[in-house]
């Protein structure tokens, strides 16, 4: 009975990982989840796709992507762990709209900063905006030890992770760094449902940056290096 009762907490977190496991399936079944023919068609991330074919739909589509079972588990696990905690702290669509636009921010920052030649891919950018999620209401919530703990949990975990992306080659770390700045701001800016939220001052903040960020990233993206 518990566990039927988490699910229907956190049922947003199980859906989107239906979808990742749905997709997932399909990329094998058009030819390997690691071929670089198969990514590029379902909608990998890949700077020249984007500015020159205008192609700015791969910004949302990669992060439904893997390249690999192992790259999937790994990204499936944490989701699931922390998103069905930080589901029913925000709600439903407020953890379905952060965790989109978390990969949307990650991905931005990957197509500013990163490789224009690379074709990347994963819901870890998304994953990442879960830890500056959890890290921007734990903040806020001092007082709550769950929350604290749950915040530098996941603070610690983007720390590290990042940590090692420095020694592992074809890593997208630009896409992890955003995906947390994404979710850190996004936390702030959209509240939550039953904890402290942060102040008309803080929010409209995190308003200003996030739209800087966007702003930054799309401009210095457009200027594809030959």
């Amino acid at each position: 009975m518990n566990q039927r009762q988490n699910l229907r907490n956190c049922y947003m977190t199980v859906l989107i990982l239906i979808a990742l496991l749905l997709v997932y399936i399909i990329e094998v079944a058009l030819g390997g989840s690691e071929s670089t023919y198969v990514l590029v068609k379902m909608g990998a991330m890949n700077n020249y796709a984007i500015v020159a074919a205008g192609q700015w739909w791969r910004l949302f589509t990669a992060q439904f992507l893997h390249i690999g079972m192992m790259h999937l588990i790994s990204n499936a696990v944490m989701i699931y762990y922390l998103g069905m905690y930080l589901e029913e702290i925000i709600g439903h669509w407020r953890f379905l709209i952060l965790y989109i636009l978390s990969g949307v921010g990650g991905n931005l920052l990957s197509l500013a900063l990163g490789s224009d030649q690379a074709i990347s891919a994963g819901a870890s950018t998304a994953l990442f905006g879960i830890f500056g999620a959890m890290t921007a209401i734990a903040l806020r919530n001092r007082a709550n030890l769950i929350l604290t703990y749950l915040g530098k949990q996941s603070f610690w975990l983007a720390l590290i992770n990042i940590g090692l992306d420095l020694f592992v080659p074809n890593i997208d770390i630009q896409g992890h760094i955003g995906g947390f700045i994404g979710g850190f701001l996004l936390a702030i800016i959209i509240g939550d449902k039953t904890m402290k939220r942060y102040s008309f001052k803080w929010r409209v903040i995190a308003s200003c940056l996030l739209l800087i960020y966007v702003l930054a990233t799309i401009r210095t993206g457009m200027i594809i290096k030959i």
